[in-house]
Order: C-alpha cells, then sequence, then structure tokens
C-alpha cells in the first residue's frame, strides 16, 4: 500500500530532487560549453593576430572554467537519466 501510494504522489521528493539537480546540470552544461566556445574563438584569434599574455591568460581561464563546468554537470545529468530510466523500468 505504501509503494502504492509513493507512486501514485507526484510530489515525490527524490524526483523532485533529481529535477533541481537536472535543471542545474542542463544549465552548467549549456554555460561550459559556450565557455569552451570562447576559448577556441580566443585561441583562433590570438593564433590570427599574435599571443599576448592576455589573450593566452584569458584562454587558459575560458578552459579551466569549462572544465570546472563541464567534468561534474555530465556526470551528474548521466546519473540522473540513468536513475530515471531505471525509475520507469522498474514502474515506480
Amino acid at each position: 500500500m505504501a509503494d502504492e501510494q509513493r507512486r501514485l504522489n507526484p510530489t515525490d521528493q527524490v524526483r523532485q530532487r533529481r529535477a533541481v539537480v537536472a535543471r542545474w546540470t542542463l544549465l552548467a552544461n549549456r554555460v561550459g560549453y559556450l565557455v569552451l566556445a570562447l576559448a577556441v574563438a580566443t585561441f583562433i584569434i590570438a593564433f590570427a593576430i599574435g599571443f599576448s599574455s592576455m589573450l593566452a591568460t584569458t584562454v587558459v581561464v575560458c578552459l579551466i572554467i569549462s572544465f570546472v563546468l563541464l567534468a561534474p554537470s555530465i556526470v551528474l545529468g548521466y546519473a540522473v537519466k540513468a536513475a530515471e530510466r531505471e525509475d520507469l523500468e522498474n514502474n515506480l
């Protein structure tokens, strides 16, 4: 009976928490890839006009920011998708 009530309860705390994590990982993915694209664009510009310390620093900082954002968000995104898929397979 408790399992049935949990299944019918639309305010499941675990699913709500997963939805929050999914939203944050989506945002981190978008920002991370945007910063990575900025790093690539800055590198191309620096290659074309000549590297300066400011352009090199910008590329390195953008790469570090993108890696810090993308690494956990990709892992958490896959974890959320796997948990949702498992719940669907087990009819939860």
